[in-house]
C-alpha cells in the first residue's frame, strides 16, 4: 500500500479541496500519513494569494522532496496557476494539478505511475464555466464541517491575484450540497459553515445563496448554519429579513471591508463606500440581536496616507466589530497595486498593524462583556488543561470562544450555559493565555 501525506497551504476553500482529495486517495487503496512521516507521494495543496505565499508553496514542494527524493511530488492549486512554466523547469516536482482538477488526483497518480513521466494537469481556469465536484463524506473537525459551494471571482480588487487562479464565478449544484450535508448531519456533525471563494456570488443572485440556507435548516441533524465571509453589498433588506427567519442561522457576520477610508477603498477596487458598507451593519443590526461582526483590514496599501489610516482605525470603531483580522499590505505581483506608487515602507506598516491589532482587541473584549451574565447556546468541541483541571472548549453562535468544567463527555454537544465572566479572570490564571486560551475566552457554567 502506497503512503500519501498532504499539506494544505490558505484558505478554508483549500483545506476543503484537501481533506476531499485525501479522502479520494484513502478510497482507491491509498495510505494517508501526516506530512512529516517518509511517504511515497507528498501532494502540495498551493497558495498564491501573496508573493510570500509563493515563496512557502516552494519551499514545502522542496522540503518534500528533500524528505524523500524518489517520492512522487506534486503541486496543486492556485500557485500551480499562476506560476506554471515556473513550475514546469522546478526538478522538485513530478506532477501539476490546477484549480478544478484536483478530483482527477487518483487518475493523475496513476497515469505517472503507468508512464513513469512528468505530468501537467492545469486548464485555462479564466476560459472554464465548470464547478469541479469534490465532496467530503466526513471532516476532520468533530463538530463542524466546512462546505464548499462556489469558487472563483469576478472582482479583480486591485491588490488580489485570486480572480486568475481561481477563474470565474461559479456555483455548486443545489442538490449535491443537499446530499453532502445530509451525509454529514447523519454521522453527527452540527454546524454547517458555507464557504467559497467569493460565497456572495453563488448562483450569481443573493437569493439563490437564502435559499442554500433554508434548505440546510430543514436537513435533520444540523442545529446551526454559518455562512464563511460575505462582501458588504449582498445585504438587502430582503436578504436580512429571510435570513433572520431561519431560526438555526449563526448572527456571526464576516463582512469583508479591507479599509474603512473611501480614498483607500477605490484605489483598492472594492466597489462601496464606507457609508454604505456601514447602512449593511446597521441593517443586519435591525433584524439581529447584537450579531457579530468581524472582518479583515488591510494597512500600509499604497498610497494610505497617515490621515487615511486613521480614518479607517475611526470607522472600524464606529461599526464596534467583535473581532479584527489585520494584515499588512502584502505586494503580489501580477496585480494592480504592486505597480501602484507611493509604496509605504514597512516600518509604517508595522507600526500601523500593531496599533490597529489593539484596537481590534479591545472591541473585541467591549463585545463580549456584553455577554457576562447571560444565557447562550455553545457548542463543544473538545477539552483543555488549564491551570491543571480539564475543561472543555466551545463556540457560541457568535463565535465566542467558551470554556466550562465538567465531568462528562460533551464534545458535540449543544448546551445552553452561562456566561460568568473571562477565564482568565474568573479562574486567576495569569499564564492562561499560555494554555492556548486567550485573555477574551470567557467562562461558562450550566
Amino acid at each position: 500500500m502506497l503512503k500519501v501525506a498532504l499539506h494544505n497551504l490558505g484558505c478554508k476553500v483549500n483545506a476543503y479541496e484537501t481533506e476531499a482529495m485525501a479522502q479520494k486517495l484513502e478510497d482507491a487503496g491509498y495510505e494517508i500519513v501526516p506530512f512529516n512521516e517518509k511517504a511515497d507521494v507528498y501532494i502540495i495543496n498551493t497558495c498564491s494569494v501573496t508573493n510570500m505565499a509563493d515563496r512557502k508553496s516552494r519551499q514545502m514542494l522542496h522540503k518534500a522532496k528533500k524528505m524523500n527524493e524518489d517520492a512522487v511530488v506534486v503541486a496543486a492549486g492556485c500557485y500551480v496557476q499562476t506560476a506554471t512554466e515556473k513550475l514546469l523547469e522546478d526538478l522538485s516536482v513530478d506532477i501539476l494539478i490546477g484549480n478544478n482538477k484536483k478530483k482527477d488526483i487518483v487518475e493523475e497518480l496513476q497515469k505517472y505511475f503507468d508512464d513513469n513521466k512528468y505530468n501537467k494537469n492545469v486548464i485555462d481556469i479564466n476560459a472554464t464555466n465548470e464547478y469541479e465536484e469534490l465532496e467530503l463524506a466526513t471532516v476532520t473537525e468533530h463538530t463542524r464541517a466546512y462546505i464548499k459551494i462556489q469558487d472563483g471571482c469576478n472582482q479583480f480588487c486591485s491588490y488580489c491575484i485570486i480572480p486568475y487562479a481561481r477563474g470565474r464565478i461559479r456555483s455548486r449544484e443545489f442538490d449535491n450540497i443537499r446530499q453532502e450535508v445530509t451525509e454529514l448531519a447523519k454521522k453527527g456533525f452540527k454546524e454547517i459553515v458555507l464557504t467559497g471563494i467569493h460565497l456572495s456570488s453563488y448562483g450569481n443572485n443573493e437569493n439563490k445563496l437564502i435559499d442554500v440556507v433554508e434548505m440546510i435548516a430543514g436537513i435533520e441533524g444540523v442545529e446551526r448554519i454559518r455562512l464563511g465571509s460575505l462582501e458588504p453589498n449582498i445585504v438587502t433588506e430582503d436578504f436580512a429579513k429571510r435570513l433572520s427567519k431561519v431560526e438555526k442561522i449563526c448572527p456571526h457576520f464576516h463582512l469583508s471591508m479591507q479599509s474603512g477610508c473611501d480614498n483607500t477603498l477605490k484605489r483598492m477596487n472594492r466597489h462601496y463606500t464606507s457609508d454604505e458598507y456601514f447602512e449593511k451593519c446597521e441593517l443586519l443590526r435591525k433584524y439581529f440581536d447584537n450579531p457579530a461582526f468581524t472582518t479583515d483590514v488591510i494597512v500600509g496599501f499604497p498610497g494610505e496616507t497617515q490621515e487615511d489610516y486613521e480614518i479607517s482605525r475611526e470607522f472600524v470603531k464606529k461599526v464596534r466589530f467583535s473581532e479584527l483580522h489585520v494584515f499588512k499590505y502584502s505586494k503580489r505581483d501580477g496585480t494592480v497595486a504592486a505597480k501602484m506608487e507611493n509604496q509605504i515602507p514597512e516600518p509604517v506598516k508595522t507600526e500601523r498593524s500593531e496599533d490597529l491589532i489593539k484596537v481590534g482587541e479591545n472591541l473585541t473584549m467591549e463585545y463580549r462583556r456584553k455577554f457576562i451574565g447571560k444565557k447562550v447556546s455553545v457548542l463543544f468541541e473538545e477539552i483543555i488543561n488549564v491551570a491543571g483541571e480539564n475543561y472543555w472548549v466551545g463556540h457560541t453562535k457568535e463565535y465566542i470562544r467558551v470554556i466550562m468544567k465538567s465531568d462528562k463527555d460533551i464534545s458535540g454537544d449543544i448546551k445552553n450555559v452561562s456566561l460568568i465572566g473571562f477565564a482568565n479572570e474568573c479562574l486567576n490564571c495569569k499564564n492562561i493565555e499560555k494554555k492556548g486560551v486567550g485573555k477574551e475566552i470567557m467562562l461558562a457554567t450550566i
